[in-house]
């Protein structure tokens, strides 16, 4: 029952993505009447599915590492299940909230900051340390993109509209479209496209952080059917049991702090240097051979004994973390991206998403995006400018979305279309010189503020509750 609730409400929160974020992609081609509305959201579910379908499971995977390694690696413990649970129920309240306000609050943020607030609340626990078994790092880098995305969508978003005002002499480009007539054919079919390139960048994005979600529900309830590839083929299966013998002799090798001179060949390492063979820790040590020993002779993930599945997926993440930090201590750049391709090779049987789970999720942020949109994209439409959207406006803002969104997916870092959007349209109205109202923009800028904090103390509260419950 606990899984069937964990997985509706994981389902739940792309369906509320759906109509929450993506009524900012179909906003521009409603208001500019280039679609009629169950025209544009019917067909932005569309490429929201696609998106999901082909976008890849970086974004998800970077969703998963956000929780604290005890925590994802506990097993079917009361603190896993209600890590995962109260996650869930935290990011799924306050992106409601949000909506039912018409406030176009970030999903990214949302889930974010309740996966941060599970693990700081998780820190506080007895025998823990506070802050300790977040991936802070990993936060500093998604937390860097939310912050730069808006802004980068601000300026792209005002640079190209002032350049087609410099190139493209046509004022009807420039003024609010005319509440009873289509635009021209080609303006609308470049909006249309627009629409679709951010619906699908939205899918390839947002729909990952779902996946994430999923297989935290999977892998939290069922660890020995979801804590390795099922699906691994044998090849696969010899190239990460060598990988792990190679990552032993390699770190063997290695020395911590030795300096590295322009030409990247190592001095001599100093006297205060720590040795090499206590680079490569009892624990490493014992893990590397865990992960060797459960993969060699075997042609599959199936014939591993289930008790023994999840002792190898907390051993390679814990040698993960261990040579990730490893890597920031001043080695050699070869020898840096020779670790880094031995942890790519370990992680391979870890990081994955049964299609199953991919065509869930895609089939809920697209039937989300198809009912509830108006709120948002009314506040998208009317409020943010003295003005309602231009063409010129709406296409600028989109363009400039789809791009910021998709390269984010493409590096695997999660961030906000809604706040990469509405950023975009402010950028435009400012260089259209029509004028912003300050109040929506306001409000927009206090959910960006503080809907971190605020998921972080829900999602951190929810977890201490049910784990008394669980």
């Amino acid at each position: 029952m606990l899984l069937l609730l964990g997985l509706a409400i994981a389902l739940g929160f792309e369906v509320v993505n759906g109509f929450h974020d993506t009524a900012n992609a179909v906003a521009t081609v409603i208001y500019t009447k280039s679609l009629k509305p169950w025209a544009a959201v019917i067909w932005s579910g569309v490429w929201n599915f696609l998106g999901v379908l082909v976008g890849g499971i970086a974004v998800a995977m970077a969703i998963v590492h956000l929780l604290p390694i005890d925590l994802l690696v506990a097993g079917n413990t009361a603190d896993g299940l209600a890590a995962v649970m109260a996650l869930l129920i935290g990011a799924v309240l306050w992106n409601l909230g949000t909506w039912y306000l018409g406030l176009p609050a970030s999903s990214s943020h949302t889930l974010i900051g309740a996966i941060l607030g599970v693990g700081v609340a998780n820190s506080l626990l007895p025998g823990h340390v506070f802050g300790a078994g977040v991936n802070w790092t990993k936060a500093g880098d998604i937390g860097l993109a939310l912050i730069v995305s808006p802004l980068v969508g601000f300026g792209l978003a005002y640079g190209l509209l002032w350049l087609s005002k410099k190139l493209i002499k046509r004022a009807e480009l420039y003024w609010p479209a005319d509440e009873h007539t289509p635009p021209p054919s080609w303006i609308r079919w470049i909006l249309i496209l627009t629409c679709t390139g951010v619906s699908f960048a939205h899918g390839s994005n947002d729909g990952q952080k779902g996946v994430g979600l999923i297989m935290l529900v999977l892998m939290g309830f069922l660890p020995a059917q979801y804590a390795l590839n099922q699906h691994y083929q044998p090849d696969q299966m010899r190239q990460t049991a060598a990988a792990a013998a190679q990552l032993t002799t390699t770190l063997q090798t290695v020395r911590v702090g030795a300096s590295v001179p322009e030409s990247g060949v190592a001095h001599a390492a100093p006297t205060d240097v720590e040795p090499a063979e206590l680079v490569l820790s009892d624990e490493m040590r014992t893990d590397l051979a865990t992960i060797q020993s459960a993969l060699d002779g075997r042609t599959s993930v199936k014939q591993i004994p289930d008790s023994l599945r999840w002792q190898v997926r907390r051993s390679i993440l814990r040698v993960d973390k261990a040579v990730s930090t490893l890597e920031g201590q001043g080695l050699p750049a070869d020898q840096v991206a020779q670790l880094k391709s031995l942890r790519g090779q370990l992680r391979n049987i870890t990081d994955y998403a049964p299609r199953w789970v991919l065509f869930a999720v895609a089939l809920a942020l697209g039937l989300g995006t198809m009912v509830g949109w108006k709120r948002i994209v009314v506040t998208v439409g009317e409020k943010i400018g003295l003005q309602k959207l231009s063409y010129a406006q709406g296409a600028s803002a989109e363009i400039v979305a789809a791009a910021t969104i998709g390269l984010s997916s493409a590096f695997g870092l999660p961030v906000s279309t809604t706040h990469v959007l509405a950023s975009g349209v402010t950028g435009t109205m400012v260089a259209n010189r029509t004028g912003i109202q300050a109040s929506t923009v306001r409000n927009i800028a206090l959910a960006w503020l503080f809907t971190l904090p605020a998921a972080m103390l829900l999602a951190g509260l929810l977890f201490l509750l049910l784990r008394l419950v669980l």
